[in-house]
């Protein structure tokens, strides 16, 4: 983010104190973490002064979970919209293959954007690493509604899987397109054939093709 030399953010002088620091702290907590970042800058990169930290967000450790927390709400209510669509789209009985593409994009979309899916990758791989976030959150407010929803689709797209191992389907689908999300990142820098293999229709194709096919093995009682 550029700063001008009065210290007020260039491009955000529209933007009231609260977003201009939302917005400062994401890309200066994926660049630099958590423990790199002071408060003090990022005041300046926020064109504003030190105590506002303090007067919107009640210290750094809030606005480190306000950037995450606006994140994960997009997110979590962007996978919500894409299985409304399908399942509005199928009458309530959409095709497994259906189900699981719509969930999949809907989840690898946001991420892979250019626009700021990068930040959000590098936000990502750094709370795996060091992490500064409550379990809570992320079990209240994106895995739990996640879980409830894909419990009740689930048993729709495919009426034989039971519902003890929804929660390892899920959370299976969603290890695969978060692994692929952190390889994309890796590969960002190599040569176009590499990241080729990585682009998301192509990934999101094969995660649904292979999990479709382990899911209906459940569901048959072919693998227990």
């Amino acid at each position: 983010m550029a700063v001008s030399q009065k210290g007020s953010p260039v491009g955000n002088s529209a933007k009231g104190v609260r977003d201009r620091l939302l917005d400062a702290a994401e890309e200066l907590f994926s660049e630099r973490g958590f423990d790199g970042t002071s408060v003090r800058e990022l005041a300046v990169a926020a064109g504003c002064n030190v105590a506002s930290v303090n007067y919107y967000f009640g210290g750094k450790e809030k606005l480190y979970e306000e950037v995450w927390r606006r994140h994960l709400l997009l997110l979590r209510d962007s996978r919500v919209a894409s299985i409304d669509k399908v399942m509005a789209e199928t009458g309530g009985t959409p095709s497994l293959e259906a189900l699981l593409h719509s969930f999949a994009y809907a989840f690898i979309g946001p991420l892979v954007d250019r626009r700021g899916g990068r930040r959000i990758i590098r936000l990502m791989a750094r709370e795996m690493i060091d992490p500064h976030l409550s379990s809570d959150m992320f079990g209240e407010e994106v895995i739990r509604p996640t879980l409830t929803m894909m419990q009740k689709v689930l048993s729709q797209a495919c009426p034989g899987l039971h519902e003890s191992k929804v929660p390892l389907v899920v959370f299976s689908l969603v290890g695969q397109l978060l692994h692929t999300i952190r390889i994309r990142a890796m590969l960002q820098w190599t040569d176009d054939k590499a990241l080729a293999m990585f682009e998301p229709a192509e990934v999101v194709n094969h995660i649904v093709a292979f999990s479709a096919a382990g899911i209906r093995a459940y569901a048959q009682g072919r693998i227990e």
